[in-house]
């Protein structure tokens, strides 16, 4: 019983370091040297590997520690800088695997909340994972791009503010149209 308290710390430890690691690099770029930031990046690594029994996730793990080694070897921030676009890659492949081999990954979180789930749910959880798909692509894009060829701030305003604020207006957007979707199953 002890394992779900631990698994739990370990799952929001692994998300706050998540969401505040382009803004930790940031504000350490230039007083530690990348080999030394490395060690937040292999952290990551360890907390997912350990966290999951899942194979994407474990590539995902497996390439952050090998982003944290590349950053460490040759002491660059580049590698550092590459690991928002991991992520993405990662939650694409989750998403889009879950659409080849349903449930979708929408659907599963919904069926949470209403294991009943009707079949135009269902239709309805595929299309908003099929929506999550394309953000990912064009977050993960806008990632590499960031990390690839622009300044230092702008790569931790968008992967540290305002990819973030772009995922929230998405989830925000799709609750909304959510409402309206099961009003209109409810009365029709």
């Amino acid at each position: 019983m002890a394992r779900a308290p631990l698994a739990r710390a370990r799952a929001v430890v692994f998300l706050a370091l998540s969401l505040a690691y382009p803004l930790v690099v940031y504000f350490a770029l230039g007083r530690f040297e990348p080999r030394w930031m490395a060690l937040l990046l292999f952290a990551l690594a360890l907390l997912r590997a350990v966290a999951t029994r899942q194979a994407v996730w474990l590539v995902a793990a497996g390439s952050a520690g090998l982003l944290a080694a590349l950053a460490t070897l040759f002491n660059d921030a580049l590698p550092l800088k590459l690991y928002p676009a991991l992520v993405n890659a990662a939650m694409l492949a989750v998403f889009a695997i879950s659409l080849r081999f349903p449930p979708s990954a929408v659907e599963r979180i919904a069926r949470l909340s209403d294991p009943d789930l009707p079949p135009q749910g269902v239709v309805y959880t595929r299309r908003v994972t099929q929506v999550w798909c394309v953000f990912f692509v064009f977050n993960g894009v806008v990632a590499l791009a960031t990390a690839l060829w622009a300044s230092d701030r702008v790569w931790a305003f968008y992967n540290g503010l305002l990819a973030y604020v772009l995922m929230g207006a998405l989830f925000g957007g799709e609750w909304l149209i959510r409402q309206r979707v099961m009003a209109a199953h409810r009365h029709g």
